[in-house]
């Protein structure tokens, strides 16, 4: 099993909203230590980062295309992370990713190979 399990995938007509959320697969886990983020892969593409938010959940970062539509947010009483995707377009239509990085930076800061845990991806698929 990955180290982090996404939910919330699926089918969704263009306008719409979808949840995305991320838990630890395994025990030891301290959420507290790490930032998150959230990346996606379409077809043909490389993988992009669409969002993050720090350890201290301070300052969360979006990519140009989501901002206004998107918004990342942490429960640390639930270990989760969560993506709320709403005015979904076509051009979401992803595999997502959540991925965590141990470090209080800025999110931001961290390369993609720097993070420490992957989650197995949720498809998300925005039909026009």
């Amino acid at each position: 099993e990955a180290p982090l399990v996404e939910s919330g995938g699926g089918w969704v007509q263009a306008g719409g909203s979808r949840r995305l959320s991320c838990a630890p697969s395994f025990i030891g886990f301290n959420f507290d230590d790490y930032g998150f983020g959230w990346f996606r892969q379409a077809p043909g593409k490389e993988r992009e980062r669409v969002s993050c938010i720090s350890s201290m959940a301070t300052s969360p970062y979006y990519e140009d295309s989501v901002k206004g539509r998107f918004t990342i947010s942490t429960d640390d009483t639930k270990n989760t992370v969560s993506l709320q995707m709403n005015g979904l377009k076509p051009e979401d239509t992803a595999v997502y990713y959540c991925a965590a990085v141990e470090g209080d930076d800025p999110c931001e800061e961290y390369p993609e190979d720097e993070y420490d845990y992957w989650g197995q991806g949720a498809q998300v698929t925005v039909s026009s």
